[in-house]
């Protein structure tokens, strides 16, 4: 029977302990089209409902006698009501004894849908079976809807949150999944053509089957997506899909729901598997298309700043120095470490440099606030005005007022760290200028390690700087200096950090590439940049 009452295999529990009266009824029923179990009392038609769940095959409608010997029907009515699998099965409760007004409100009050007093027309028997399936079908297709729309709610919630366009297709492929009750993949397609997919757990092959797939996939993506605008569904054959997207070495034709991005050159496809021309259930086609919308809309910005990213990384690494490509520093050793974030943080504007002054030589460690392309493009600004200034200044305090007068006039809503360290070679006489940085730290050969007394505000606030820190160091000491992207850890404190970086340099085997290793190793992995220089006299 479906939601207008029409009978399409509708399936009735009759329970009546009177044996003639379950066989008129039972008989009257298939007479009208109605599939009939019948059974005799309470605790039967419990064990028989068991048994159908278990089997998938629950009937549509209960009519149940309200004097039944092993419990009253509208117990039986209260105890079906309160297991979660039976809750929406309606029940029509009949008698032949006419009952007053209070116990026709108590069969309401525990769930029953209607009351008939039998005997009764065929046509209202009929008649009041199919309001109640049509009852409960409309209210189990609101209850389905209201579900969808609760998971739809809860992948949009997740696809929001995915830093990387790759989280952002595994969360997508989730949800679909989870809306159309099948496997399902999720591709990406950015402006590079990189192709990033996304498959349901436990449900689809986790690995593109091969690099051809691949190919075929961001191919069929840009060409059933060129010239189009919104939501397309469509499915595409067997012979086009490339096999093992939804189960290794199975061949299936796949239902898509393609969106193009704002620029043309990027799109979303939502993709679950179908076979011939049978179709995904139109209403969760729709809730697909909206799927698809909602993830087209978060990859805008996450694409948007894949490329951001690649242009601040190509910058960073561009102005950086790489260590085999150091000037040479007469007099002086040193060994350089840059650790980028990961893929998945920002870019930030660490930057270290070292640079030849005279008789002597400049080293500097600084990082910009923030992390962004500005922090980047703000970095390369003020390591080449240093390299700039450094032309006819040493003095590590008139450099950084100098870079701190730059840094207001031209960029007056950034701050920066930076420390500079300028060493005289033949005498060991090191003047160090700490902008708001963390201090240099000197390892002594005898296993000491002690951080500079230099300090001063940091670059950008406009406060006057203090004049540089003297210290002398011997051939065998070390000066490091690095970013606080190596130590700094949310919910620890700063000084505990730095006592921690403090106490494994001491322990370092001698050298500088010793040194530098044993740092990364004991930090691990970080989600910021990270610069290291460490020197000492050659």
């Amino acid at each position: 029977m479906d939601v207008n009452g029409k009978r399409t295999e509708t399936t009735v529990l009759v329970v009546d302990d009177v044996a003639a009266s379950r066989y008129a009824m039972g008989a009257l029923l298939r007479r009208a089209g109605y599939q009939v179990v019948s059974v005799s009392g309470g605790h039967d038609a419990l064990e028989e409902l068991d048994v159908r769940l278990r089997k998938g095959t629950l009937p549509d409608v209960a009519l149940i006698d309200v004097n039944l010997p092993d419990m009253s029907g509208f117990e039986l009515c209260r105890r079906l009501k309160e297991r979660p699998h039976m809750a929406g099965l309606p029940v029509v409760h009949f008698s032949a004894a006419a009952l007053d007004a209070g116990d026709r409100c108590r069969g309401l009050d525990v769930g029953g849908q209607a009351y008939l007093t039998v005997p009764a027309e065929p046509e209202e028997i009929d008649a009041v079976i199919r309001s109640a399936v049509r009852a409960a079908r409309l209210r189990a297709g609101d209850q389905a809807l209201a579900r969808r729309l609760t998971r739809l709610s809860e992948t949009i919630v997740a696809i929001q949150t995915a830093r990387s366009p790759q989280e952002l297709a595994d969360a997508a492929a989730e949800g679909t999944a989870r809306l159309t009750g099948g496997p399902a993949a999720v591709f990406v397609l950015g402006p590079d053509d990189e192709l990033y997919r996304g498959t349901s757990r436990d449900r689809t092959s986790l690995a593109m089957p091969d690099e051809g797939a691949h190919r075929t996939v961001a191919g069929l993506l840009k060409r059933l997506t060129r010239g189009q605008s919104g939501v397309r569904l469509t499915t595409v054959p067997a012979p086009l899909w490339p096999a093992g997207f939804f189960r290794p070495d199975v061949q299936h034709d796949a239902r898509l729901a393609l969106i193009p991005l704002q620029d043309g050159r990027a799109s979303v496809c939502l993709a679950v598997p179908t076979r011939g021309v049978r179709r995904v259930n139109p209403e969760d086609e729709t809730l697909v298309a909206r799927l698809a919308e909602a993830t087209a809309l978060a990859a805008e910005p996450l694409l948007m700043y894949q490329v951001e990213r690649h242009v601040a990384l190509t910058l960073q690494h561009s102005f950086l120095p790489q260590p085999h490509r150091l000037p040479e520093l007469p007099g002086v050793d040193v060994v350089v470490r840059y650790v980028p974030a990961s893929q998945e943080t920002e870019i930030g504007g660490d930057f270290y440099a070292a640079l030849r002054v005279g008789d002597g030589v400049l080293a500097a460690v600084g990082d910009v606030v923030g992390h962004s392309l500005e922090a980047a493009t703000v970095m390369v600004e003020i390591r080449h005005a240093l390299r700039a200034y450094c032309v006819d200044e040493s003095d590590p305090a008139v450099l950084a007022e100098r870079l701190d007068r730059m840094l207001k006039r031209y960029h007056p809503e950034v701050t920066a760290t930076v420390c500079l360290a300028l060493i005289d070679p033949a005498t060991g006489r090191t003047l160090i200028a700490n902008a708001g940085h963390i201090p240099p730290l000197i390892i002594r050969d005898s296993g000491s390690a002690d951080y500079s007394k230099a300090a001063g505000p940091l670059m950008g606030v406009g406060l006057p700087h203090p004049p540089p820190t003297e210290l002398f160091l011997e051939p065998t000491d070390r000066l490091l200096m690095v970013t606080d992207g190596l130590i700094e850890t949310r919910g620890t404190d700063l000084a505990a950090s730095m006592e921690t970086l403090r106490s494994a340099a001491a322990g370092a085997l001698p050298g500088l590439d010793a040194l530098c290793d044993t740092l990364l190793d004991c930090f691990g992995h970080r989600d910021d940049d990270i610069a290291l220089l460490a020197l000492r006299l050659g």
